[in-house]
C-alpha cells in the first residue's frame, strides 16, 4: 500500500469513525443526515451531495441532509417538485430508480435525458451529472445518498463502490440516530405526559371539579372543551366552541347551555353507553374522549373542530383528562351515593312515624335542603321491567332519574326507595312541575327513561301537611286499587279512583274488610279452600258488562264454563246478578275488598 493509499484509508475510517462519533453522541438525525452529505462530498470531491428519504405517505422521494446545496433549491425541490416513488424500478427519476432496486443509479449527462423531471432546477442548481445510491439496512431501503457533479462525468466502479461502502455506514448511523430521536421524542412525551397529568391531578385535588379539569386542559389544547354527561347534558364549558356552518347539529341550533349541540345528544336517553374502540377518537369534525366509570361511559370530553388537528402530547392530554375526569365522577358519585343514603334513612323515619317538625328531624332534613313544614303531596312510583316488579338494580336507575328530576325543583322534594317503590315528598308550592298529576307525569317519565324499566305506575296522594306516614298510606293503597282496576303504567289520582279513592282516605282495613266479608265472605273462603277462581270471574264479569262471552274471552275459557261459575257463585253468595241491586252491591264489595287490600299492603310496606 503506497502513501497516497494509506491517506485515503485512514480519511475513509476517520469518517466512519465521525459518523459513529456523532451518533454515540446523541447528535440529532437532521445533523447526522447533513454529516453523511458533508462527509460523502468531501472524500469524492462532489460539488454537492444529499440525502434523500420517502415522505410520510411514501409518494415521494424528498431532500433531509444535504451539503452544498442552496436552501432556495432544497426548500423549492420539496415544496413543488419532489421525486416522485415510482411503483418500480422499471421508470422514473434516478433517485427513484436507486429506491426501488436497491442497486446504484447515475446520469452522466442530463442534458441526454430529456424526460428527466429535475432538468429545470438541475440548470439552475449547475449540475450536470449524478449519482444515486441505495441506503440499505436489514428491514429494507430506507432512502438514497445522491452525489451531483457540476461537469459531464461518467461515474466508474471504484466510485461507485466508495460511494456504496459509505453508504452502507450511514445507512447504520442514520437508523441509530432515528431510533435515539425516537428514544428522546418518547421521554420528552411520557415526561410531559406526566407533567399533564399532574397538573390535572392537582386541579381535582384542589376540588376543582369537572369546571376545573376543563379549565387546565382548554389551557393545554389551545382549544374549547365541552364535558357532557350521558343524556346529552352540559358538566362543564372552558373556551368558546366555534359555530360556522357545519359544526353545528341542525336539530339542535346552540343556546347558552348547549352552545355546540354535537352529536352526543343523540346519545340521550340511550341508556348505557359502553366504551368505543380508542378512548380518544374523531366523531365528525369534533374529537372525542370517553370518560369511563365501572365499565360504562359516565361523560364524554368533546373539542369541537378539531378532527385531524391533534398532536400526540393533546391526545395524551386528552387521555389523561379522561382519567381523571373519572376519579372526579367517582368522588362525587360517592358523595351523592352518601347524600342519598341519608334522604333514604330520613324518609324511612318518617313513614316510621316520626315527627316532621321535631327539631331533630327538621335539621336533618334542611342540612338535605329539603323543608317538612310545608304542605307536600306524596307520591308513590312502582316501576316494572317485563310485566313484573322491576328488580333492585332497575329500581335503582329508576330512582337515580327521579333524584336528577327533583334537582331542578325548589324547595327540593324528597326523593328515595322505600321498599320496593319510589317515595317522592313533593311541595305543593314548587318551582317546576306543580304539585299534582303534573308532577306525577314529570316523575313517572322520568322514572320509565331508566334502562330496565319498561313502564310505572305513579299514585298521587292529596296534600298533607305532617301527616307522612298515612298520606303515604292512602297512595300505596291506591297502587294496588289501580293494579285491580288494570289501570296500571298511569298516574293515578285519589278522584280517578271514584269511591275507592275516598274509601282510602278512611284508612281502616278492618272495618273495610268486615264490610265486604258480609257479601263476598263465603266466595273468599271457597276460593281459598278449593284453589278456584270464582272472585276473579265475578271480578270480570263485571268489568266485561256482565256479557258471558266477553267474560269468556277475558278468562280464556268456555261461555258454558263462565255460566256453570256464575251459578255457583250466586249459590254462594245469595245474589242474583240479573238483580241490578244485587250487582251494586257486589261491585261495592269489591271496590272495598281492594281498598281493604291495598290499605292492608301500605301498613305492612310502610
Amino acid at each position: 500500500m503506497d502513501g497516497g493509499d494509506a491517506t485515503e484509508l485512514r480519511s475513509w475510517l476517520a469518517a466512519v469513525s465521525a459518523l459513529t462519533a456523532a451518533v454515540n453522541a446523541g447528535r440529532g438525525l437532521r445533523d447526522v443526515l447533513d454529516l453523511v452529505a458533508a462527509t460523502a462530498r468531501e472524500l469524492l470531491g462532489l460539488d454537492f451531495c444529499g440525502v434523500l428519504v420517502p415522505d410520510p405517505a411514501e409518494r415521494n422521494l424528498v431532500i433531509a441532509g444535504w451539503s452544498g446545496l442552496t436552501e432556495e433549491y432544497v426548500a423549492r425541490v420539496n415544496s413543488d417538485r419532489p421525486v416522485r416513488l415510482e411503483a418500480d424500478a422499471s421508470g422514473g427519476a434516478p433517485s427513484s430508480r436507486a429506491y426501488r432496486s436497491g442497486r446504484p443509479c447515475a446520469v452522466a449527462d442530463i442534458s441526454r435525458e430529456p424526460d428527466f423531471i429535475w432538468g429545470g432546477v438541475a440548470r439552475e442548481q449547475g449540475y450536470r451529472s449524478m449519482l444515486s445510491v441505495p441506503l440499505v439496512t436489514a428491514s429494507g431501503v430506507i432512502g438514497t445518498l445522491n452525489s451531483y457533479r457540476s461537469a459531464v462525468h461518467e461515474f466508474g466502479r471504484e466510485e461507485v463502490d466508495r460511494l456504496q461502502l459509505l453508504a452502507e455506514h450511514a445507512a447504520l448511523a442514520i437508523t441509530s440516530a432515528r431510533v435515539l430521536d425516537d428514544l428522546r421524542d418518547q421521554r420528552d412525551l411520557v415526561m410531559r405526559s406526566e407533567e399533564i397529568h399532574e397538573r390535572l391531578l392537582r386541579v381535582a385535588v384542589r376540588a376543582g371539579g369537572v369546571e376545573g379539569i376543563a379549565g387546565a386542559l382548554h389551557d393545554l389544547l389551545g382549544a374549547p372543551v365541552l364535558v357532557r354527561g350521558v343524556r346529552g347534558e352540559l358538566l362543564a364549558q372552558s373556551g368558546r366552541p366555534p359555530t360556522p356552518e357545519g359544526l353545528l347539529d341542525a336539530g339542535h341550533p346552540p343556546t347558552p347551555e348547549s352552545p355546540l349541540a354535537p352529536e352526543d345528544l343523540l346519545d340521550a336517553g340511550a341508556g348505557p353507553l359502553a366504551p368505543e374502540a380508542g378512548l380518544v377518537r374523531e366523531r365528525g369534525p369534533h374529537v372525542v374522549a370517553d370518560v369511563v366509570l365501572e365499565g360504562e361511559v359516565a361523560a364524554r370530553v368533546w373539542v369541537p373542530g378539531r378532527a385531524g388537528a391533534l398532536a400526540p402530547l393533546d391526545r395524551r392530554a386528552l387521555e389523561h383528562a379522561s382519567i381523571v375526569l373519572s376519579l372526579e365522577l367517582l368522588r362525587r358519585r360517592t358523595a351523592l351515593e352518601v347524600e342519598q343514603n341519608l334522604r333514604g334513612d330520613l324518609l324511612a323515619d318518617l313513614l316510621a312515624g316520626a315527627d316532621p317538625m321535631s327539631p331533630s328531624v327538621r335539621d336533618r332534613a334542611g342540612l338535605l335542603g329539603h323543608d317538612l313544614a310545608r304542605d307536600h303531596l306524596t307520591l308513590v312510583a312502582q316501576v316494572t321491567a317485563g310485566g313484573r316488579p322491576a328488580p333492585a338494580g332497575a329500581i335503582q336507575r329508576a330512582l337515580a332519574e327521579a333524584v336528577a328530576l327533583a334537582a331542578g325543583v325548589r324547595p327540593r322534594p324528597l326523593v328515595a326507595v322505600h321498599r320496593d317503590v319510589i317515595v317522592a315528598l313533593w311541595p305543593v308550592a314548587a318551582t317546576g312541575p306543580a304539585a299534582g298529576r303534573p308532577a306525577a307525569d314529570a316523575l313517572r317519565r322520568s322514572v320509565r327513561s331508566a334502562r330496565g324499566v319498561d313502564d310505572a305506575t305513579v299514585a298521587v296522594s292529596d296534600p298533607a301537611q305532617h301527616d307522612v306516614l298515612n298520606a303515604y298510606r292512602t297512595a300505596r293503597g291506591a297502587l294496588t286499587v289501580a293494579g285491580h282496576a288494570g289501570r296500571s303504567g298511569s298516574t293515578i289520582t285519589l278522584d280517578d279512583l271514584g269511591v275507592a279513592g275516598l274509601l282510602l282516605q278512611l284508612g281502616d282495613p278492618v272495618r273495610l274488610r268486615a264490610y265486604a266479608g258480609r257479601t263476598l265472605g263465603a266466595l273468599i273462603r271457597y276460593d281459598h279452600d278449593h284453589g278456584a277462581a270464582l272472585l276473579r270471574t265475578l271480578r270480570t264479569y263485571l268489568d266485561s258488562g256482565m256479557d258471558r262471552h266477553l267474560t269468556a274471552r277475558a278468562l280464556t275459557l268456555h261461555p258454558n264454563t263462565v255460566s256453570q261459575r256464575l251459578r255457583r257463585i250466586e249459590a254462594l253468595t245469595g245474589l242474583d246478578l240479573r238483580s241490578s241491586q244485587a250487582v251494586v252491591d257486589a261491585r261495592a264489595a269489591l271496590i272495598v275488598l281492594d281498598v281493604a287490600e291495598g290499605a292492608d299492603a301500605a301498613r305492612d310496606r310502610a
